[in-house]
């Protein structure tokens, strides 16, 4: 399939082979892409609706999301990615990174410390950072860290109280604060998770 989509700054580029993996024949445009995983990310959120016994700091739930989020839409979904991005550690270290990222969050939650906000905001860094899945990251790390935020009794993130899937200035402060978080400096990720604009 030969099919290009322009993607907003800060978002991971598919290659070839991942964009074969697209299910729906029909989509040629980003936006319809955009449409379909939404409908895609919903059902998900629905499959997600009163489940409270999840482990959410699971590698299996990690990629069992996933998978829910865009088995629709991709036939990797709930695969980690296989090939090096722009972004994100090498193929070969994503297990390992991912069941220490698990156990490290545990460990918070268990020992305090830091507050659950914060604790939380960090697993949301971090899981972006070692990107696991060959798309959809972000919007899967935002998903599984409200999860854990209501598994443990607090309100969803607001994230800016905007769609962070599409150019605007609250993805900019977004990726700002990532990329800010990435040099060990949390405090404008602190602030975006719970800002409304």
């Amino acid at each position: 399939m030969a099919l290009k989509f322009d993607r907003p700054p800060g978002s991971t580029p598919l290659d070839p082979d991942e964009l074969d993996g697209l299910i729906p024949t029909h989509i040629t445009q980003r936006v319809e892409l955009d449409e379909w995983e939404a409908q895609n990310i919903l059902k998900a959120a629905t499959w997600l609706h009163g489940r409270d016994k999840l482990d959410v700091l699971k590698p299996t739930f990690v990629r069992e999301l996933h998978k829910h989020m865009f088995d629709d839409t991709w036939k990797w979904a709930g695969t980690f990615r296989k090939n090096e991005k722009n972004l994100g550690i090498a193929p070969a270290q994503l297990t390992v990174q991912t069941r220490d990222l698990c156990d490290d969050v545990k460990a918070q939650l268990a020992h305090g410390g830091m507050s659950l906000d914060e604790i939380a905001a960090m697993f949301h860094h971090r899981l972006v950072s070692i990107h696991p899945f060959a798309n959809g990251n972000g919007r899967h790390a935002r998903m599984i860290t409200d999860l854990l935020l209501r598994l443990n009794g607090a309100e969803s993130f607001s994230w800016g109280g905007a769609d962070l899937n599409n150019h605007n200035a609250v993805r900019e402060r977004y990726i700002a604060a990532l990329r800010s978080a990435d040099g060990k400096n949390y405090k404008l990720l602190f602030e975006f998770v719970r800002s409304s604009g």
